[in-house]
């Protein structure tokens, strides 16, 4: 009688085996909180891709910041202790100079021409060379258009930027935007309420979606509708996890990422007109027609800086800059 129930727990233990090794747990950093757009792309794929895995991949998503700032989950997927991310593109300038390009202040002109960019040829570089720095670039997301907030003034012009305190990302880039335009920049991680409540900075600049989930109409009274930035999230994985993986898995992971980045624009986009409105109604101060020209000249020689000065960065934003024009 005891050999059959040794028998019988070596089969359990066999099958219990088998199926752990079947089963691959995919570990996905996001910086921002449940119904941000990044969370949105993650949970989207997790559906997806453990759905059409049959249940093989699973999916574990780190929000709120809980593996760190988008440059330390950038770290840890180049590292392979994380193997995937959906991280704001300017984060990923100190990795790979060319995502700079992105983040080209009045590159696009609508979501429309985004997209054709990012998902057709020129984007396809951008992600391509992102293997240079440990990273596969899987597709682009969405952050949004940015627009400028602050607590102490209305502002429709460049002048009146002048010596405003704006937080920006971890980014070269964007801290020469402000520079440009008059402000002090200030280089800070994500969250930054406090920050805004107690005026440690006067402003911040992010799609309408930050507001409303962010609840930043509580803290800054004036918007300027400056569409400045056009902000993408770059969907990544780590390499070395990429190359381990057979092709019909990497196929799988590619192709519902890829639906999930579309699901999640569609969304952000469909929802940008009823969020103005609700920041308007919550007493927020909205100028919707700045000097946009004026900005526009005030940042026209930034192709010239150094932080575009490497061949392959110069070359393809010569080239997207002609595509949109």
């Amino acid at each position: 009688m005891m050999r059959i129930i040794s028998y019988v727990a070596l089969l359990l233990l066999i099958s219990l085996t088998d199926n752990a090794q079947a089963e691959e747990t995919i570990k996905l950093g996001v910086v921002t909180k449940p119904g941000s757009a990044q969370n949105i792309v993650a949970e989207k794929f997790k559906e997806l891709v453990e759905a059409q895995s049959g249940g093989d991949l699973q999916v574990k998503i780190f929000h709120s910041g809980s593996l760190g700032n988008e440059t330390e989950i950038l770290q840890q997927i180049q590292m392979g202790t994380v193997e995937l991310g959906v991280i704001t593109s300017g984060p990923f300038d100190s990795f790979d100079p060319i995502v700079r390009v992105i983040d080209y202040p009045f590159l696009f002109k609508d979501h429309q021409q985004a997209d054709q960019i990012l998902d057709g040829p020129l984007g396809g570089e951008i992600l391509a060379s992102l293997e240079t720095s440990g990273f596969k670039g899987l597709c682009f997301s969405e952050n949004g258009f940015r627009n400028l907030t602050n607590s102490r003034k209305a502002v429709a012009d460049p002048g009146d930027i002048n010596g405003l305190k704006i937080r920006v990302m971890a980014s070269a880039l964007h801290k020469s935007i402000w520079q440009t335009l008059g402000a002090n920049p200030t280089p800070m991680p994500w969250p930054i309420y406090t920050e805004l409540e107690q005026k440690v900075i006067d402003g911040q600049e992010n799609p309408l979606w930050v507001l409303e989930v962010y609840k930043f109409y509580e803290i800054q009274k004036y918007m300027t509708l400056t569409r400045h930035v056009y902000s993408a999230h770059i969907d990544v994985a780590s390499l070395n996890w990429w190359n381990s993986l057979d092709e019909k898995k990497q196929a799988l992971i590619q192709k519902t990422m890829y639906e999930a980045a579309r699901f999640q624009r569609a969304e952000n986009r469909s929802k940008n007109e009823a969020r103005l409105q609700m920041l308007k109604e919550k007493g927020m101060q909205v100028e919707e027609h700045p000097d946009i020209e004026a900005f526009r000249g005030q940042v026209a020689d930034l192709k010239n800086i150094d932080l575009f000065a490497e061949p392959k960065v110069q070359k393809l934003l010569t080239k997207v800059i002609e595509k949109t024009k």
